[in-house]
Parts: structure tokens; sequence; C-alpha cells
């Protein structure tokens, strides 16, 4: 019922016939493990990304809000101190009221300004970083593509500039952990 397929003799799959296939296939295992490693490194520097800049778009909606907020008081302040009100003590205690507001609104203002672009400086880090994953991935594949062409022509040119572009990858990988 099973049908065994028998290998011609004198014939070994070829393992035996090109001595690089156990250092090749080394090389390849390290770079797709290096592949694997800077591709999750970039994919996380992408969610830090954004989140940091979602973070940073509430934090310029909350100072759009104080903004508004800040104009409303001043106004408020500004119609007290124009109009002849009945009880002069009266308006002005409230015109001084809106004035301190003004002056809180303005504070809270420049703090989430300052926030904001803290943000927005720590997700254009987080950008620079994941560019530099994706670039050393990018090295690390080709140098995988070219490693593996050793298996098909036996050159060990594409094993040596297979190598060189995993070396290049790694280091540029590297690097987004050197930026600041």
């Amino acid at each position: 019922m099973h049908e065994v397929l028998e290998v011609p003799e004198g014939h070994s799959g070829g393992h035996e016939d090109n001595p690089l296939m156990l250092p090749v296939t080394i090389t390849l295992s390290i770079l797709a493990v290096l592949v694997a490693l800077v591709t999750l490194l970039g994919h996380r520097a992408h969610t830090e990304e954004l989140l940091l800049q979602t973070q940073a778009t509430d934090q310029w909606a909350l100072f759009q809000a104080r903004n508004i907020r800040l104009h409303e008081m001043q106004a408020v302040a500004d119609m007290l101190g124009a109009l002849a009100p009945a009880d002069k003590e009266k308006a002005e205690a409230l015109r001084e009221k809106y004035l301190k507001e003004v002056e809180r609104y303005n504070q809270e203002k420049e703090e989430t300004n300052d926030k904001a672009k803290e943000l927005e400086n720590e997700r254009m880090l987080a950008s620079r970083r994941a560019d530099r994953f994706d670039a050393g991935e990018v090295f690390l594949e080709i140098g995988l593509i070219v490693t593996s062409f050793t298996l098909l022509t036996s050159k060990k040119l594409f094993w040596y500039s297979g190598i060189a572009l995993g070396i290049v990858g790694s280091v540029i990988g590297i690097t987004g952990f050197l930026l600041h």
C-alpha cells in the first residue's frame, strides 16, 4: 500500500557534495534570528511612536480648551471693567476673580504647551529609532537572501556578501538604541 521512494545509489542528496552547506545554514539561521529581533524592535518603536503622538494630540486639545477658557475669562473681565455697574465694589471683586482665573489659565496653558512639545520630541525620537530598526531589518533580509544564493550556486562570494550585509544591518539596528 505504501510506496517507499528509493534514493539511487551514489546519491546522498547533495549535502556531502557541498562543504558550505553547514556554515551557510548556520549563517542563515543567525540572520533569520536577527531579522526577527530587529523586526520586533521596529514594531515596538512604531507602537511607541503612535502612543506618543496620541498623547501629544491630547495635550494640544487640552491646550486649545484652556486657551478658549482664557479668552472667555479675559472677555468677562474686560466687560466688567468697561461697563458702569450699579454696584462698583461687587463688579470690581468679580473682575479681580476673573483676572485671577485668566492668570491661572495662562499658566496652565503654558504648562500644557510645554508638555505637548515634550511629547512631540519623544515621538520624533521613537520615529527615528523605528526608522533605524526598519533600515536594519532591510539589510538583514537582503543579507539572508544573498546568503541563500550560496546554497544554489556554491559560490563563497554570496556567503561573504550576505554576512557583510548582515553586519551592516545589525550595526544600523543597534544604532537605534544609541539615539537620545
